[in-house]
């Protein structure tokens, strides 16, 4: 007797029925997968719909049968379940280094890990705003050959781009021809960066991923990273970003920062639970941490006004006092004669 059409792939397709169609609030009864089976021409019947569920459970599917809200079958556990994808799309949509249109692609691809019901609730309460969005489509072939060439320990070469005011008052791209010495990547600030060593210079830059074009691994070997930074047996990335504030670099510096207890949370939150506090009064407390002084690093004390102060070093609290000038001058109220 001849096979029936499609009974090799019939297992699977009711595997594709219950991943695509199911979950807990709208289990599958047996006619339900059977119509799904014969619109993707495989015929089938409700009592090999069972031996299919029964084989898909022995190989380790976690498949629940219910009686509510009716008697059918549903997809216990998934890849990714729904709480996951949700997050996951989220900080997609909230990523500005990843474009409108790709983000339209990774939100489809994670939303097919979940049943359409569970994606179509989800769908229509979420918003993203294209114009917050990176223009540059290039960024994931970029990551790509990123990664390989720090791993194959290769330079690497692209066009470096900046944007400029022109006398026209319209917003310009300039284009920069680099090679560096890539080391690591890293995602901070919601960009992805590109910590290596211009070959011009002896020390490290960060570069922005997505200002890059044209990125190509080069014939030539990197220059090893101890002739250019504290490390010797490994790169350190964590401990290299950790020095940063919001990604400028700048000399690296012992700081000594008074604080109002009001700030706790806020100084946690940017230098984590792990620093030493010490000097603590009835309202202020004294720690002390690796960083580089930097405007980055003077916009943020500033923030905080009164908050906190710079114990040390002195070019930092000159920075400080230069910068409250400054803001004070253009503020300042020209009294009447």
């Amino acid at each position: 007797m001849a096979e029936r059409h499609g009974q090799k792939i019939k297992t699977m397709c009711v595997l594709d029925a219950l991943r695509r169609y199911s979950d807990e609030d709208n289990p599958l009864n047996a006619q339900e997968i059977c119509a799904y089976l014969e619109k993707n021409g495989v015929s089938a019947e409700r009592k090999s719909v069972y031996d299919d569920i029964s084989v898909l459970c022995d190989y380790g599917y976690d498949i629940i049968k219910t009686t509510l809200p009716k008697t059918g079958w549903f997809l216990g556990s998934r890849e990714l379940e729904a709480p996951e994808v949700y997050l996951l799309t989220d900080a997609v949509r909230s990523a500005r280094f990843i474009s409108a249109k790709k983000t339209r692609e990774l939100v489809k691809k994670l939303n097919s890990m979940l049943s359409v019901h569970q994606a179509a609730s989800r769908e229509n309460g979420v918003y993203f705003d294209d114009r917050l969005k990176c223009a540059n489509e290039e960024l994931y072939y970029n990551i790509d050959s990123l990664s390989r060439a720090i791993s194959l320990k290769m330079k690497v070469k692209f066009k470096y781009c900046t944007r400029i005011l022109s006398k026209k008052r319209e917003i310009e791209t300039v284009y920069k021809e680099m090679t560096l010495s890539p080391y690591a990547l890293t995602w901070q600030d919601d960009h992805y960066y590109l910590i290596g060593n211009y070959e011009k210079y002896d020390n490290l830059i960060h570069l922005r991923v997505d200002r890059m074009k044209n990125v190509e691994i080069t014939d030539s070997k990197r220059r090893n990273f101890s002739e250019v930074s504290p490390y010797t047996d490994s790169f350190d990335t964590a401990d290299y970003v950790n020095k940063l504030f919001s990604m400028y670099g700048g000399e690296l510096k012992t700081i000594e920062l008074r604080c109002n207890k009001r700030i706790i949370e806020q100084v946690i939150d940017r230098f984590s639970d792990k620093i030493f506090i010490r000097n603590v009064t009835d309202g202020t407390f004294t720690f002390s941490i690796d960083a580089a002084v930097s405007e980055a690093l003077v916009t943020w004390i500033i923030n905080y006004g009164s908050d906190i102060e710079v114990i040390s070093p002195a070019e930092l609290r000159e920075k400080i006092l230069e910068r409250a000038k400054k803001v004070t001058e253009i503020y300042k109220i020209e009294k009447n004669d």
